[in-house]
């Protein structure tokens, strides 16, 4: 019988290249003559992996949320990686949102996913690990239709195939 072949769906982002997006971001706001004196600040919280905004009005606020994007667009980093919550009130008369960065497949996404290959009758086993999933079949093919697969869908978070052996 056949050696099975595998490979692992992860959601990683790489803490460097966010951090690299925020400093060319802030970097921006200082120079941009339309938001230089807003009081807008971008902050990264590596260990808890979120970006703070802190800006004057809801307005400056997406557009320094709009710079943050395009700085992680050119870093080749999802926008599905940032998770945006609700603008909420700050000191001074200013507003503040948390952008949580996404890192490892939560255990319901990790479920959905598993049911959806089930779904699709392909050839192959699914093992949840952690905040990964890892993929067997003895067929490299299968796992190239599972790839294909997966791309198309949309789970919200950005997925990345790794190890594939």
């Amino acid at each position: 019988m056949a050696k099975e072949q595998s490979f692992d769906v992860v959601s990683q982002v790489d803490m460097q290249e966010v951090d690299n997006a925020v400093q060319q971001a802030s970097k921006e706001l200082t120079q941009r003559f339309d938001l230089k004196n807003t009081g807008s600040t971008i902050t990264l919280d590596k260990t808890g992996a979120a970006i703070v905004v802190t800006s004057a009005s809801d307005f400056v606020l997406g557009q320094v949320r709009d710079i943050i994007g395009t700085k992680l667009i050119r870093r080749n980093i999802d926008l599905k990686a940032v998770t945006w919550g609700k603008v909420e009130d700050a000191t001074g008369g200013t507003v503040r949102v948390t952008g949580q960065i996404v890192n490892g497949i939560e255990t319901d996404i990790a479920r959905k996913i598993n049911k959806d290959i089930k779904e699709q009758k392909f050839k192959a086993k699914v093992q949840i690990e952690g905040d990964q999933l890892r993929v067997f079949s003895a067929s490299r093919d299968v796992l190239q239709e599972i790839i294909v697969f997966l791309k198309a869908q949309d789970y919200g978070i950005p997925l990345q195939f790794t190890n594939y052996r």
